[in-house]
């Protein structure tokens, strides 16, 4: 099956739909959205298909939205937020357009619309890439051997 066709379906489906709706949920319940991540950051790593840019792009938005709940990074669009968790959401269900149970392919809708989540959201996830590095090079300023 082709994986623009499959990334579309997802994206106008009922399941996404449902995700974006729940997300706000999650956004307003730190108990619920730690779970989440919790469950998405072991869905990930199970998956072999999900490596390189797609797993560092996911697991930098897993990473914002920790902050985002510590905190300590508010520098992002509500929509924004609403995108991510709701994409997360329909990451961690096992049905979906394609269900995960389909050997081979059950994953590819999860990860277009991953890919175009990320892709819409391009500008907001680089903005915290460049926080949490400024924030990390700040860290390593104020280390002992600087002092």
């Amino acid at each position: 099956m082709n994986k623009k066709f499959l990334t579309n379906k997802a994206i106008g489906s009922k399941y996404y739909r449902k995700a974006k709706a729940r997300a706000e949920e999650y956004l307003h319940s730190p108990k619920k959205l730690e779970a989440l991540l919790k469950d998405a950051k072991e869905k990930a790593s199970s998956r072999q298909g999900l490596r390189g840019e797609i797993w560092n792009n996911l697991a930098a938005c897993i990473r914002l939205l920790q902050a985002y709940m510590r905190g300590e990074y508010h520098t992002v669009p509500w929509k924004s937020l609403v995108l991510i968790v709701g994409s997360i959401i329909y990451f961690v269900m096992p049905m979906d357009v394609m269900p995960d149970f389909i050997a081979g392919i059950g994953f590819i809708d999860d990860a277009g619309l991953i890919a175009w989540t990320i892709q819409t959201i391009a500008s907001d996830i680089d903005a915290f890439i460049q926080w949490e590095e400024s924030r990390q090079a700040g860290s390593s300023d104020d280390s002992p051997a600087n002092s």
